[in-house]
């Protein structure tokens, strides 16, 4: 642990990754605030924790958010309307949290005396790309008002990097595998939910590639950016992705897992539609192992497995018909402004 960057908030920190991220760096010995509008609840956080504080806020909520960046060392700013679907919603909530509310934030941390602000940007920034390899020099060809908002933040974040404020983005794959506040509306986590409980997978087109990061290597890059010096990090973008495969790829490795996981339900279909979500490129994440020697434990199979135990041991219940699987259907039901 780095003992200079010790007390750590995490916006979005009772989401899917942060329920992942935070007894993670809890039991490295940070002391961590997660700062969210606990849409989804935060039953699922370790609140007995003397090292953990959650604060229920609005990131729109400047004052209060100015007020929490106090004494802090670090922000990791994970909070956001997420994933290309969920801009179904109002069109102006996803703007306003994912984009207006954003240097607004920098700008508070900074004044706070924060030391460094690490971005959760996203790798669907590059839109759809022909490049076998997209690194993070690569144009950005934004498809949706999500990529295109979270590209637009990288600039605002750079402009006030200072020697005393580092600042880094990291540009992750899609994430997949379980955790305590699980999504089952993403690629590899739709798939075998799917094949558990309905005994079929539906491929919508099947060429794309989509880029994957487990959901345990994703904690591991954003404990990196805390313990990582800042001249290795400061005012860079970093990929972070390990396998690149289509659609279809992923449903061989979901069908073979699940079948392997529970033969008892016999062969597992795949059905191919049609699509017209063209969101496809395959990023080069070689950045983050050259300059910080990161490389990827976890794969899309180990991912498959995790969520098949989950399902098994019925951590998972009523996994297609509970709104709290689901971003859009959740903020849809809270009626969120």
């Amino acid at each position: 642990m780095n003992e200079s960057l010790r007390r750590v908030l995490v916006t979005g920190g009772a989401g899917y990754v942060g329920n992942v991220l935070v007894p993670r760096l809890l039991a490295a010995g940070y002391a961590v605030t997660v700062y969210d509008t606990l849409f989804f609840g935060d039953e699922t956080l370790p609140k007995d924790h003397p090292g953990l504080e959650i604060v229920k806020a609005d990131i729109r909520n400047g004052p209060t958010f100015a007020e929490v960046c106090a004494g802090k060392d670090v922000v990791l700013h994970l909070a956001c309307i997420s994933n290309d679907a969920s801009f179904v919603l109002d069109e102006n909530l996803s703007t306003s949290i994912n984009y207006d509310a954003f240097e607004p934030l920098v700008i508070a941390a900074k004044e706070a005396g924060v030391k460094r602000f690490v971005y959760c940007s996203s790798s669907s920034v590059y839109g759809v790309s022909e490049s076998p390899d997209v690194t993070e020099e690569h144009p950005l060809v934004p498809l949706t008002l999500y990529n295109k908002y979270k590209g637009m933040c990288e600039p605002l974040l750079f402009k006030h990097a200072t020697d005393d404020f580092t600042c880094v983005t990291i540009r992750p794959a899609t994430v997949c595998g379980y955790s305590p506040r699980c999504r089952l509306d993403l690629s590899v986590n739709i798939l075998t939910n799917h094949a558990v409980n309905k005994g079929e997978i539906t491929v919508f087109g099947g060429t794309q590639k989509r880029p994957n990061l487990h959901i345990k290597d994703m904690c591991a890059v954003y404990e990196l950016m805390l313990e990582a010096p800042h001249e290795k990090i400061h005012g860079e973008i970093f990929n972070a992705g390990y396998q690149n495969n289509s659609i279809m790829e992923i449903a061989e490795i979901v069908k073979t897992v699940v079948e392997r996981k529970f033969p008892e339900k016999g062969v597992i279909g795949i059905k191919v539609t049609e699509s017209d979500d063209n969101r496809s490129y395959h990023i080069n994440s070689d950045k983050i192992k050259r300059v910080l020697g990161y490389v990827p434990q976890h794969t899309i199979e180990d991912a498959v497995r995790d969520i098949c135990e989950a399902f098994r041991s019925g951590a998972l219940p009523n996994s297609f018909d509970d709104d709290n699987y689901y971003n859009v259907r959740t903020m849809q039901a809270l009626g969120v402004k």
